[in-house]
């Protein structure tokens, strides 16, 4: 039987609003909380894709409210740990005492693997536990660099009971990332995810084997990405998670609820025992995928040495510039050094990309092939231009220029206020000194506690500007610096065996 319907009365906005006692506003009140409830409820219905209902406030629920979802969520976590565990292997190493060299480079981490001491003066090799993860059918494994680094014996063991004797494919230590490989066929894998997908709140897992305890699945959310500046002189990428993560976990994967690996499990801070940290998946894939093909790394470079631009190192020379990276030096014989970049740019842009700090610029430079033309979008001087340079590969050792050995003065040299004494650029004193500029004045001397000094001013540097006026010779130089009378600090370009830089000196005017 149907109801009849009874229409509406017109709606119209009344001049003031009617008193109302307590009950009716409760009643007001509680329809609108339950219809608030409603939407929100359709709402997180058709994201999750759920079919299950869910009662609404003012509706009998009894004791299993909410039980459907709750099941799902449980079955997924189970299908993650059934789906990725037997990818997982337990990687025991064995280290002679003299392969440790006392330096740690991720000194203040603890890592995920601890390393059982025995009584002092045993001979016997160390004995450590970590965690890898299948990438390939045919036998590849991915793990930490730290875990396998200075191994002499590498065993792999399986969830299936399996052990495997595993021997190294490559490895880097600038990233952490190693890949090693058993003699087998038709292994379970992983199925890596793409981590610039990631979004922070979202649920992830961990598998591996903290403290000797095997296969121990833990679960969080991803509580931030991009970390950097974790740890000096390294590549990073780190997602950071709130997932239970101990010793062992090192190496092992950190997945999605879809099953696909986002990160590898690797280091927490010594200071924060909440905080994990994840190399993330498109980093370990980048890598892993140069070990295997070709045995090391390739990385494109372009010679300078950089610093974020901030607060305490803007001053007057970079007014004008909010965010960007001060390019300190420029390496002699490099892609730097064969464009127009010069020391005291600030790089705001690679190939339309803004970059902010040093670790930013570092990694857009790392997304490129060897070769790659890159242009960058720079501030000098108050003026933005766009400079081309082309990457090539980042040497296996780049050395410091070291100073050249102070010569001495000739008759026509000159002193300035600030600490140093110059002289023409001769022919013969760029023999001696081994000079690759032709114009500019050499540094033949520096006084000690002097501004020069404590800018690292050297004696055989050339100064080939102030200020951003080119010097071609001493008279330039001493009409340079006239030009410059009144201002606190100095911008002098220099060039030192090739190597070119700047230095800002304090003149305390």
């Amino acid at each position: 039987m149907l109801r009849k319907q009874t229409a509406l009365p017109p709606f119209r906005l009344p001049t003031r609003p009617p008193p109302a006692g307590p009950t009716d506003l409760r009643k007001r009140t509680g329809k609108a909380l339950n219809m608030r409830i409603v939407v929100v409820r359709a709402l997180l219905l058709s994201l999750s894709g759920l079919s299950a209902v869910i009662p609404v406030a003012g509706q009998t629920s009894g004791a299993n409210a909410g039980k459907d979802l709750v099941h799902q969520l449980n079955e997924a976590f189970e299908q993650v740990y059934d789906r990725v565990s037997p990818t997982v292997v337990v990687i025991d190493v064995a280290k002679s005492a003299q392969t440790s060299n006392g330096n740690n480079p991720f000194e203040g981490f603890d890592f995920f693997f601890k390393t059982p001491k025995g009584d002092e003066g045993s001979e016997q090799p160390d004995q450590s536990e970590g965690s890898g993860f299948v990438i390939r059918s045919d036998g590849y494994v991915l793990t930490n660099n730290h875990v396998i680094d200075g191994a002499d014996r590498i065993q792999v063991k399986f969830k299936d009971g399996r052990v495997l004797t595993a021997k190294v494919v490559g490895s880097d230590d600038r990233t952490d990332i190693a890949v090693i490989k058993v003699e087998a066929s038709n292994l379970p894998m992983v199925e890596l995810g793409n981590s610039d997908g990631v979004k922070v709140g979202q649920l992830v897992c961990a598998i591996g084997a903290p403290y000797k305890f095997e296969y121990t699945f833990t679960t969080g959310v991803v509580s931030a990405k991009g970390r950097n500046e974790l740890l000096a002189d390294k590549y990073e990428d780190y997602i950071q998670t709130d997932a239970a993560i101990n010793p062992g976990n090192s190496g092992g994967p950190l997945c999605d609820i879809d099953s696909k690996v986002i990160g590898m499990n690797t280091l927490i801070h010594g200071l924060n025992r909440g905080l994990g940290f994840a190399i993330s998946s498109n980093l370990a894939k980048q890598v892993s995928d140069q070990l295997i093909n070709n045995g090391r790394i390739v990385r494109p470079w372009l010679g300078i040495i950089i610093e974020s631009l901030t607060e305490q190192n803007r001053g007057d020379l970079f007014k004008g510039v909010d965010k960007g990276v001060v390019v300190r030096t420029i390496q002699a014989d490099t892609p730097a050094a064969k464009s127009d970049l010069r020391p005291a740019d600030v790089i705001t842009e690679v190939d339309g990309v803004s970059v902010a700090s040093a670790r930013e610029l570092q990694y857009e430079i790392l997304k490129k092939k060897v070769g790659d033309p890159v242009n960058l979008g720079i501030w000098r001087s108050g003026k933005r231009l766009t400079l081309a340079v082309k990457t090539e590969e980042l040497p296996a050792e780049t050395g410091q220029a070291s100073a050249p050995p102070a010569a001495t003065p000739p008759p026509q040299s000159s002193n300035t206020n600030f600490g140093v004494e110059v002289q023409d650029l001769t022919p013969d004193l760029q023999r001696e000194l081994a000079l690759k500029s032709d114009t500019g004045v050499v540094v033949t001397d520096v006084a000690p506690n002097s501004p020069a000094a404590v800018a690292d001013i050297q004696p055989g540097d050339v100064i080939t500007e102030v200020g951003r006026t080119a010097v071609l010779n001493l008279d330039a130089f001493q009409k340079a610096l006239s030009e410059q009378k009144g201002k606190t600090s100095l911008l002098l370009l220099l060039d030192r065996k090739g190597v070119k830089t700047y230095s800002i000196v304090k003149t305390g005017k």
